[in-house]
């Protein structure tokens, strides 16, 4: 009987005890200070500011999303010069070329004399400036002598038929001369009249020469002389060399190359050309495979892109970047910049260009490979991206204060 009792009894004190805990703690949020409860969102170290403070950030994040985005109206793009360009396709590969700087076609000449004869002068000397059909020699020649004697003969023959006709004209008006006479008059004036002029026409092409025979040997071309190959009081045969003649403001670039690159390069390619006193940019004008060298090469001419070159004679080299197959894509070399220690182009987006990291390769002349970081079908900055560079670095020391 006594242990039954036992039970019971510690039953209620636990009872009692578990609902005492209850009602304690069902008065306590009644009970709970005001400060309590602004603890729970302010432990007094100044959590809570930093919850807002986080907030705010997640807030501004999206306006953050555009870092790295130079904005920029298109009227602002005009005005800077910057330049929008497609990426090419193909890598290419580049060629070394050697040459020389030559006089262009049309501002060299080697004068040679017409007749044969006697050089009585000679006017000038290496290194001389001469205008064009200035005189560079006279020479003394018999044969000329002969031409102006049958173009002064023809031209008196010439005149002589011409007042015949006129005669045998008047007479028909009178009806005393048949016309048959008048037609033969007239046939022998146009004949005479063709031979004076074939003979005048001869005696041009030999120098006009004067009544003594005399002919000065004029250069078709304004420069500076180069080798005088006469002296005076020698005999120099027709279609022999008399001096050589060259402008030098109208020199060009000659290089030989390969005869399968005469079919790559093509007028309007750049060159990257080298002298000693420095490098510059040449455009290719034309190339064509040279048949008379044995061997076979191609000539490239070029002309340069504001830039003087050195004398005629001076040799120089050039690369040629020709158009790859492999499907790679490349740049101008002045759209890869170096932002944040790494390459990248600036690409065109709405409202502006952003900066995007690339993988460069080799570069050839004026083009840079692209391994990575592009698809080929963005338009980017080829021209003045350096101002890019300088906005987006002005843009981020801005951001940092």
């Amino acid at each position: 009987m006594t242990l039954s009792r036992t039970f019971p009894l510690i039953g209620g004190v636990l009872l009692t005890v578990l609902l005492a805990g209850c009602a304690g703690n069902a008065q306590t949020p009644a009970n709970e200070d005001p400060a309590a409860a602004k603890a729970g969102t302010d432990d007094g170290h100044g959590h809570a500011a930093d919850s807002k403070e986080a907030k705010a950030e997640t807030t501004k994040a999206p306006a953050d999303a555009d870092e790295g985005v130079v904005q920029l109206t298109p009227e602002q793009i005009k005005a800077s010069g910057i330049e929008v360009v497609a990426i090419g396709r193909g890598g290419g590969g580049s060629t070394r070329l050697s040459g020389r700087v030559e006089p262009s076609v049309g501002a060299r000449a080697s004068v040679a004399s017409t007749v044969t004869g006697r050089v009585e002068r000679v006017l000038v000397a290496p290194g001389t400036a001469v205008k064009q059909n200035q005189a560079l020699a006279i020479v003394v020649s018999g044969e000329a002598a002969v031409f102006r004697a049958n173009a002064l003969a023809a031209s008196a023959e010439a005149e002589a038929a011409r007042l015949a006709y006129g005669r045998d004209k008047a007479l028909v008006d009178q009806g005393v001369v048949a016309r048959q006479e008048l037609e033969a008059s007239r046939a022998r004036s146009l004949a005479a009249q063709a031979q004076a002029a074939a003979a005048q026409a001869q005696a041009a092409a030999n120098g006009a020469p004067d009544a003594s025979g005399r002919v000065r040997i004029t250069s078709p071309v304004a420069g500076i002389v180069g080798n005088v190959q006469v002296t005076p009081g020698g005999v120099v045969a027709a279609g022999s060399a008399v001096a050589d003649v060259a402008d030098p403001a109208m020199n060009e670039l000659v290089f030989t190359a390969p005869p399968a690159l005469a079919a790559q390069v093509t007028p309007g390619m750049k060159l990257e050309v080298s002298v000693p006193g420095g490098s510059f940019t040449a455009t290719v004008t034309g190339s064509a495979a040279d048949v008379r060298q044995q061997g076979g090469v191609a000539v490239i001419r070029a002309t340069p892109v504001d830039a003087s070159l050195p004398p005629a004679g001076s040799p120089v080299s050039a690369v040629v970047v020709t158009e790859g197959q492999d499907g790679s894509l490349s740049v101008p070399a002045d759209a890869v910049q170096n932002v944040d220690g790494s390459s990248a182009v600036f690409v065109a987006v709405d409202g502006g260009f952003k900066a995007q990291p690339v993988l460069a390769g080799r570069r050839a002349g004026d083009r840079i490979e692209i391994l990575g970081g592009l698809t080929g079908n963005e338009r980017i900055v080829g021209a003045n991206a350096f101002l890019l560079k300088a906005e987006l670095a002005k843009g981020e020391a801005e951001h940092g204060h």
